[in-house]
Order: structure tokens, then C-alpha cells, then sequence
């Protein structure tokens, strides 16, 4: 099994915010992130997929194929967009990191023909990412 990963950067704004809540709960739960006008992020995104090297090309997939679909999937739907406006999957959905990076493994997964997805790593700021291997 061979293991391709490919790193792709976006920016987004978005606010944390359950508007079931008081604003005193949700900055208790949320602090600056439940700012009223936003706060944004310069993410990071690692997508790695599993697969065996194809006879022909020795590729797992062709990562031009990758880049292209990583492009189509979830920079042109996330990068430079308010997650709370801008995203018709989010509405209703607490855009936190963990949600974010749930919906691109949705995105991109139904893409990949000749190997499978098998790690995303989504960096929010230099202390803080997170990894999903998917469901």
C-alpha cells in the first residue's frame, strides 16, 4: 500500500456560535471565535489517499487528477467564504473544524476512482488541526 498525500492552502472567516445559547454562553464556550463580525483563518489542508502504484503509470493517482479535484471540491466551495453565509452544506451546522473537515472527506471522497481516501489533516493555526480517517 502506498500512501500519496497533497497540501493545498484556503482562507475562510467564520463565527462559532449556537444561537440557541445566550451570547454570555456561547462567549464562555467559544471566546473570541463567537465574534459577531467574524474572525478568519489561513488554513492548511493535507489530503492523503491509499492505493497501489497503477502498472502503467506508477501512479496511486495522478496528482495533476488530485489537484484538480481538491480545486473543483473544496477550494473553489471554501477558500476566501464565510462558512456561516457562504456555504449552503453548512447552514444550520455549527462551522467549527471538526464539521468542516467532515464535509470535505464528503466533497472529495466520491472523486477518487483509482485509490482510496484515507487521512484529511486540516490546520486552523499553528497550535490547533485536526484528522479525520472518515467513517
Amino acid at each position: 500500500m502506498v500512501y500519496l498525500t497533497r497540501r493545498e492552502h484556503f482562507n475562510g472567516a467564520h463565527r462559532l456560535y449556537n444561537s440557541k445559547w445566550t451570547d454570555e454562553q456561547n462567549a464562555a464556550t467559544f471566546g473570541k471565535c463567537a465574534n459577531k463580525n467574524w474572525h478568519g483563518h489561513n488554513f492548511e489542508l493535507f489530503v492523503t489517499v491509499k492505493g497501489e502504484p497503477d502498472a502503467n503509470t506508477g501512479f496511486v493517482i495522478n496528482a495533476h487528477d488530485l489537484s484538480r479535484i481538491l480545486k473543483t471540491e473544496v477550494l473553489e466551495k471554501l477558500d476566501h467564504k464565510n462558512f456561516n453565509l457562504d456555504v449552503p452544506e453548512l447552514e444550520g451546522v455549527l462551522p467549527s473544524i471538526e464539521n468542516i473537515i467532515m464535509l470535505i472527506w464528503k466533497w472529495i471522497a466520491p472523486h477518487l476512482k483509482t485509490c482510496q481516501l484515507h487521512c484529511i489533516k486540516l490546520v486552523e493555526t499553528e497550535n490547533i488541526y485536526v484528522e479525520y480517517y472518515g467513517t
